[in-house]
């Protein structure tokens, strides 16, 4: 069971730990033909900060580091901008052409009908994927100052081999301080494909799952990044049924029992610009809860949409809503989530109600 803190005792409702890199985004064309981008910041552990604090009015920060020059401050800017707190954040010095210190780039196309969404990452030696155990003063964070939600992921984890132990050690940090953990696995190939694939995926998550109470993951995560298995040989998991989905969230408190809750967005991808929506969650003495499935949702910018299903869900306990309730907000914000451009969501607390509770799109006056 999740026993959350009082807000009262607490001076931040969430924190997340990760990389805030600087999106850039050709638009409606192609990264390889554009002339000009726009700019956002986004990543998968801060989208989450971010969609509490913008959407849902909590009390968030972020746990990062960026190069000190002008790409940071931009960096730093549009993160204040979101309203999430910098105060733990930390700057490395810049060499001057970034040979040993730079902030992450994200070149992300939206995709459209046939051709799927597509992401450039362009983060070597960055600043964050450079701290070390012992940098963040923990103790201070989660003892001091009071934290309800501790959220990180499988994204930061990958960075390198100090950012694996950084997130251990915060995690039992909180864990001793009563603050809930949630870790998102969030396998991203190409961020593994380097430093050993799947196999090493697997050892650092299966590590840090001893202190997760809360996990997130797609389809694909559970597989790929924690080797469970399904019955199901196929790979095609946009075609395996709801029962597979949920042995393989009964089948992660099977081998990590610490673990109490299980959350899985579900998309089936008919084109990039249409997709069917749902998600799963599975809790410890509670049994699992299946949300109402939204068919043909019409996409503008997927990315961010499971960050964003994941900021509502954990909203919806944080504020003391029911496991279905909390779901339906989560469905809810990471659809409309996906209908604007950038990682992150620009929509309101009210539309978000609206839609959990079977509202349309009809216009308002």
């Amino acid at each position: 069971m999740l026993k959350i803190k009082e807000s009262a005792k607490t001076k931040i409702d969430e924190l997340s730990l990760g990389e805030v890199m600087l999106r850039l985004d050709p638009g409606p064309g192609r990264v390889r033909s554009t002339r000009s981008f726009d700019v956002w910041e986004g990543g998968g552990e801060y989208n989450v900060a971010r969609g509490l604090r913008k959407c849902f009015g909590l009390r968030t920060a972020v746990v990062t580091k960026l190069a000190d020059n002008e790409v940071g401050k931009l960096v730093e800017d549009l993160i204040l901008q979101g309203g999430v707190s910098t105060e733990f954040l930390s700057w490395s010095p810049f060499d001057g052409v970034g040979r040993e210190v730079r902030n992450g780039l994200n070149f992300t196309e939206r995709g459209f009908g046939a051709r799927g969404a597509l992401g450039v990452s362009d983060r070597g030696h960055t600043a964050i994927s450079q701290i070390q155990p012992g940098e963040v003063n923990w103790e201070y964070i989660f003892g001091e100052c009071g934290v309800r939600w501790f959220h990180t992921g499988g994204i930061f984890a990958s960075l390198s081999e100090s950012t694996a132990d950084v997130a251990a050690e915060a995690m039992a940090a909180a864990k001793k301080h009563g603050t809930i953990v949630s870790y998102d696995l969030n396998y991203r190939p190409s961020l593994w494909k380097s430093i050993g694939g799947e196999s090493k995926a697997q050892e650092v998550n299966r590590k840090l799952m001893s202190q997760v109470d809360f996990v997130f993951g797609n389809e694909e995560d559970f597989d790929a990044a924690l080797s469970i298995r399904v019955k199901s040989d196929a790979k095609n998991y946009q075609k395996l049924d709801t029962d597979i989905y949920l042995e393989m969230m009964q089948n992660v408190n099977k081998e990590f029992p610490n673990i109490v809750a299980v959350a899985t967005s579900l998309r089936t991808v008919k084109s990039a610009s249409v997709n069917d929506w749902n998600a799963l969650l599975w809790l410890q003495g509670q049994g699992t809860f299946i949300g109402n499935e939204m068919q043909n949702l019409e996409i503008f910018d997927r990315v961010g949409g499971g960050d964003s299903f994941a900021s509502g869900l954990i909203y919806g306990f944080l504020s003391g809503r029911t496991p279905q309730e909390s779901l339906q907000l989560g469905i809810a914000h990471g659809a409309l989530a996906m209908t604007t451009p950038g990682d992150t969501s620009m929509v309101s607390l009210a539309e978000v109600q609206k839609l959990a509770a079977g509202g349309n799109a009809r216009v308002e006056r």
